[in-house]
Formats: structure tokens, sequence, C-alpha cells
């Protein structure tokens, strides 16, 4: 340590004693109280020491300096009597040899990372939050010749890019660390209290918060235990298309909102969702150049019912543009939400999905929630946001589902052989 600095002492539980040796990636996930975020703290105040670093500390979202990690570093400065060494300001924090942290929202600042480039540390909390987007651009921008990037986070869904990234598949040179409230010597007896209180009132929630295991959808998600069952039951996993069955599309129409269609095989009482495509912005064209090149036995294209509604601006239905198109489309009854998800349960336990072209579809439904009453806390209707186009999208292939042929009077005897060894 610098001569200049006073003598230190500093408590780590033992598992982030990896957090001083060099490596470009750092990465800590786990449940409640395993003290990554203090940890983290303490490890970049003391390098902060030994030498010059310049520190990025990001999330996602950052409204405010009161959503950074600024109050815990401030916290970790007095704690560990540094309050001579380090100058805290009301935006940054600055060192006596130079030594600079510094904090930003990704999302907000995507167009701005650049003037981050410089940096020889980047500290991303709540990183179970921080979009693909986010980490394109960041990744590339922390280039400086020995730059570190540290991770901490508490995971929610394994489709989450962070998890996906860092820990399913995790980065050249990278040190990835489990670390929950067993690994965390100091544990007080508050929290403890708490962990053993949910481990007894909510096993599930306390799967996640405590031991930092995935969850099968995120909290309150409207078909949480369906995923879930799918999950159990194997049900989500290769799916191969069958030469022998049309292809058919169940589509959710948009173009500033999501388009997104479901390519769904039908055998006997199984639904085998084979793909899912999103996008925006694009005309139907577009979609069926996609879709003829995948050269499958089509079937039938499923469309809401304001499919069948004339735009002023063409004068057409997606129905009617979609037919010139040489499609065959048929509209689907509208029936009420709640009539519909109602109909998906009911459907789900029918659904096979394949785990990787379909794996939007799932993460989609994994994160279809339902409005919450702010002082009542009752839930409401469902939320429309992201994740409602492919629930959308789901919930008519509910509808439609035992509608769907195959262009033949028989089902089991020419597709027996097949069936079985897909089973198998």
């Amino acid at each position: 340590m610098n001569s200049s600095a006073q003598p230190l002492k500093a408590q780590f539980p033992q598992k982030l004693e990896v957090l001083f040796k060099p490596s470009r990636y750092k990465v800590l996930h786990g449940g409640r109280g395993g003290a990554k975020s203090w940890g983290v703290a303490r490890a970049l105040l003391i390098l902060g020491m030994q030498s010059p670093i310049r520190v990025l500390c990001a999330r996602e979202f950052q409204v405010s300096i009161s959503d950074s990690v600024h109050r815990l570093l401030d916290d970790q400065i007095e704690a560990m009597g540094l309050r001579s060494w380090y100058e805290v300001q009301q935006t940054r924090i600055i060192g006596r040899n130079g030594t600079e942290f510094l904090f930003a929202g990704l999302k907000q600042n995507i167009s701005n990372l650049k003037s981050f480039e410089g940096c020889t540390h980047v500290w991303v909390e709540e990183a179970q939050n921080v979009s693909k987007r986010s980490w394109d651009v960041l990744i590339p921008t922390i280039r400086k010749e020995g730059s570190e990037i540290w991770v901490t986070f508490n995971p929610e869904l394994e489709s989450d890019e962070t998890w996906k990234r860092f820990v399913a598949r995790p980065q050249p040179d990278s040190i990835v660390v489990q670390i929950t409230w067993a690994d965390n010597p100091w544990l007080p007896d508050t929290l403890r209290r708490e962990k053993d209180a949910l481990a007894e009132r909510d096993p599930e929630a306390y799967q996640n918060v405590w031991e930092g295991r995935c969850r099968p959808a995120v909290e309150g998600a409207i078909f949480y235990r369906e995923i879930e069952a799918a999950q159990a039951a194997g049900r989500i996993r290769p799916v191969p298309v069958d030469p022998l069955l049309q292809v058919h599309t169940v589509w959710d129409l948009g173009f500033n909102d999501k388009m997104s269609i479901l390519l769904v095989q039908r055998l006997g009482s199984e639904i085998r969702v084979l793909e899912y495509i999103e996008d925006s912005h694009r005309t139907l064209a577009d979609y069926v150049q996609d879709l003829r090149q995948k050269g499958h036995n089509w079937g039938t294209d499923w469309l809401p019912h304001d499919g069948a509604a004339r735009d002023f601006k063409t004068g057409l239905s997606a129905q009617e543009i979609l037919t010139k198109m040489g499609r065959t489309v048929e509209i689907v009854a509208r029936m009420d939400i709640e009539a519909g998800i109602k109909a998906a349960r009911v459907i789900f336990p029918r659904v096979y999905f394949d785990e990787t072209k379909a794996a939007g579809l799932l993460d989609r439904l994994k994160r279809y929630r339902r409005t919450v009453n702010s002082v009542t806390g009752e839930a409401g209707a469902p939320l429309h946001d992201d994740a409602s186009h492919g629930a959308d999208a789901f919930r008519y292939l509910a509808l439609v589902a035992d509608q769907m042929g195959n262009g033949t009077t028989s089902v089991d005897d020419p597709y027996k052989a097949f069936r079985n060894s897909w089973h198998g």
C-alpha cells in the first residue's frame, strides 16, 4: 500500500479474496446476506488507496445519486476509518492520490458511455437488470489495458442476460463465485431470523432470496406455476420440426409495438412451440419472406380479431394482405383477456417449448404480470409491457390449438414412429 496511507484492517468472507486477484471479469452472484456489495465496496476502496484508479459504479437504472452505491461506499469509508483519505462529494468520491469513483445509470447514459473509456474498473451492481444492449455497449468501452469489470447480483431468471452471459456461459478470463448467507461469518442475527422466517413461510421465495437460485418466473408472474411445472416435466427441451406435420403460426400484430409470431405443430393432444419471432417496425411482407425461407409445410396463419380490421392507409386488413401473399389465414375468435388466460392455463400441460428457438416466448411468459394497486396491494389487469405481446399470442394459441389440422384425416399411424423416437 502507498506509504502515505494509514494502516488498515478490513474483514472479508473467504470467498471474496478473489477480488484481489487480477481478472477481466469478477462475477459475484447469490442471495441476500452474502456480503457481496459491501465486500466489493471495501475491496475497491483499498485498491484505490494502493494506486490511482478510476471506477465507474453503474447499474441499469439510476434516476438520482440515491439509486447508486454512493451511500454504501460512504458507509464503508466511515467503517474503515478512511475519512482522511477519501473526500465524499455529492456525485463522486475522490481519493488523495487521484482515485475517482463515478456513478451512472447504463440505460440513461447508453450514448455517453464512451466518456468512461478511461476507467480502470467498473462495478455493475444489481446486474440482473442489465440489458443485452447495455452490456454490448459497456464492455467494449472499458478497454484500458488491465481494466476489470466487477459484477454483483442476486439472480432472478435463467433467461436474464447477465445470468446467461456471465454464469451459464462464463466469459474468458473470468472469476465466477456464488456467495450466500452461509459464506458470511458476520451475518447479523436480525437477518438470520428473517431468513429462517421466510424459509418457513415461503420455501420457494427463500430459495431465490437467500440461496440465490433462479426463479421459474418473476415474482407474481401470471403463469408462474405453469412454467415451473413445464420445467419439472421436461417440456422445455429441443423440439424438432416434424416434416410430416403442418406448421401453423399464431400472431399478435404490431408495428410500433412488438409483432409476436408463434410457430406451432400439433400431434394428437401435444402442442409443440417450435419457434418464436418478435420484432417491430417491419412490414407483413418482411415477415412472410422470413417464414417462406424456413421451408416448412405451412398450415394456417391465425390472427387476432384486429387482423380483420382494414388499415385506413392501405384500405386492406392484415388478413387480406397475407391472403394476397398466398397464406391461409383465419381470425381468432375474440375473447375476454381473463378467459384467455384461463384457456392458456388449461393447455399449458400439453405444450412443449423448444428451449432455444422458443426461449423468447418463455421469457415473455415468465415476466407476464398484473398491475398492483399501490395502496391496497391488490392485483389488477395484466400489465401492457414488453412481456404482454408474446403472452397475448400464447393466449390466442390456447383458443385455436385444437383447430390446427395437419392436412390429413389420420393423425396416429403415419407419425407413430416419429413420435416414439421424439419422446425417446
